[in-house]
């Protein structure tokens, strides 16, 4: 079986063509082994590209702990960048994925840009900010991003009684003018913080909006591993023709024997 890596700013993700069903989709313990840093591959995520009778592809999505998961944008964005590589799409697609539809173009330098969500509920709180972006997210602003423990204080408010079982994933937010933020991300299912998360990048620059942290509609958002850019458009709290835009890279390609 042949085994793609992709990154999209430092987030990373193992990919399978698994048009021909031939991926054992149940072994937990096989796609927890293939993202594991030291005895696998080594990813954030692992994704198979299958057919899908009304659209281009369906995205399925493993967090690292071998478990299927809600959307991943850096995931989708770098899937397409995949699909294209198979010679499946040229510069636009349309997929189909966990959380619905999701239109995306590619341009020559692999900028993938991926049409998230609409989002019609931000729970605004006195220290934090609670939104649904394909995956649940929580916002907060913190002093001294740099040297501040993500995994640590994440994982708190991930098991915390905010968000019971399920959990949700956290992001720390620094601003930097009125366009430009910096995040942190603790993703659950990878239970660490990650170099880049999509759909947090998109929480927070919609969370800055409906804040009044920012006047803009385009957001740059600096991760560990690069700039995402989100752009929306915003009319009475609800927010329609949502975009996540950055690289998606083809890093290499191996093979396993099952």
């Amino acid at each position: 079986m042949k085994l793609y890596k992709y990154q999209g700013t430092g987030n990373d993700f193992v990919m399978i063509d698994n048009r021909l069903q031939t991926f054992p989709k149940e072994n937990t313990a096989l796609i927890e082994k293939l993202c594991d840093r030291r005895f696998g591959i080594g990813a954030d995520g692992l994704i198979l590209l299958e057919n899908d009778e009304s659209t281009d592809f369906k995205m399925v999505y493993y967090n690292s702990d071998g478990n299927q998961s809600s959307m991943c944008g850096n995931g989708g964005r770098c899937l397409v960048a995949f699909a294209k590589k198979l010679n499946i799409i040229n510069d636009k697609s349309i997929f189909i994925a966990v959380d619905g539809l999701h239109h995306a173009t590619i341009n020559e330098n692999e900028i993938v840009s991926l049409e998230m969500k609409n989002v019609d509920e931000v729970n605004l709180h006195d220290n934090y900010i609670f939104l649904n972006t394909g995956s649940p997210h929580h916002v907060q602003f913190v002093d001294d991003l740099p040297n501040f423990d993500v995994k640590r204080e994440g994982a708190k408010i991930r098991y915390s009684d905010l968000y019971g079982k399920t959990g949700s994933n956290v992001n720390f937010v620094h601003q930097i003018s009125d366009n430009e933020f910096s995040i942190r991300t603790y993703e659950r299912g990878v239970e660490d913080e990650t170099l880049s998360c999509g759909t947090g990048a998109t929480a927070v620059a919609i969370a800055m909006k409906a804040t009044g942290k920012t006047g803009s509609n385009n957001i740059t958002i600096n991760v560990q591993g690069g700039k995402l850019v989100v752009s929306f458009v915003e009319k009475n709290g609800i927010f329609t023709n949502v975009f996540l835009t950055g690289p998606a890279e083809f890093v290499f390609i191996t093979e396993l024997t099952i």
